[in-house]
């Protein structure tokens, strides 16, 4: 095999590590919001105990991005490929740790009756997901413009998080004894803003991969 074509095989093995951590981080997103609106510990806990299997994937592709600067000498273009790996799998690595912030708050509120119906958290979550499975893809299909364009969902998720958050402000001045449940949705709320803007990273990262500009598309 010429060194070459060992190289593609390598770089194909690596996006598939990437690929199988962002589902990963997908399902551990979705289960910690079913985990809050269902207030199932059980599953709460299953996202909190699932997050070091997301750590070693993310600790296996950077060993193996490693490997492959020392051993294959890769050129400019190629390089650029394995540093934009590296730089993915710490901002999906975050994403599983919002996703675990949000499986404790499930478990910190359970058994409580909830003061309002959760509509637009579980909105903002369904955004998100979306939005973490198109910039894999746009990662893998090597696509700027589909990155670019899955940025533009993050307004989206802006919106709503300032939605939620006049929402709960405004059960908190009207009822104290709300505050400290609110406070918990607040917090969820903006671990799922920022899980918004890790996936723009992402974006960021592939136009950056593709092209060798870097765009800002957190404006």
């Amino acid at each position: 095999m010429g060194a070459r074509s060992y190289f593609d095989r390598e770089l194909s093995q690596l996006y598939g590590m990437l690929k199988d951590m962002g589902y990963m981080v997908e399902d551990a997103i979705d289960n910690s919001i079913k985990s809050l609106v269902n207030q199932d510990t059980e599953l709460a806990e299953q996202v909190i105990k699932n997050d070091d299997v997301v750590d070693e994937m993310e600790l296996r592709i950077e060993e193996r991005c490693i490997k492959l600067i020392a051993t294959q000498q890769p050129l400019a273009g190629d390089l650029r490929e394995i540093f934009t790996t590296l730089k993915i799998v710490t901002d999906l690595e975050r994403m599983a740790d919002h996703a675990v912030d949000i499986a404790k708050v499930a478990k910190r509120l359970a058994g409580e009756r909830y003061i309002k119906p959760l509509i637009d958290i579980p909105r903002m979550a369904g955004l998100v997901r979306e939005m973490v499975r198109d910039c894999l893809q746009a990662y893998i299909n090597k696509n700027p413009d589909l990155a670019h364009s899955i940025s533009e969902k993050d307004d989206e998720i802006d919106a709503l998080y300032k939605q939620v958050f006049r929402e709960l402000l405004v059960y908190m001045m009207e009822d104290p004894k709300t505050i400290n449940q609110a406070t918990q949705f607040l917090l969820v709320s903006r671990f799922l803003e920022r899980i918004g803007d890790h996936t723009t990273n992402v974006c960021e990262w592939v136009i950056y991969m593709v092209t060798g500009q870097r765009k800002d598309l957190n404006q």
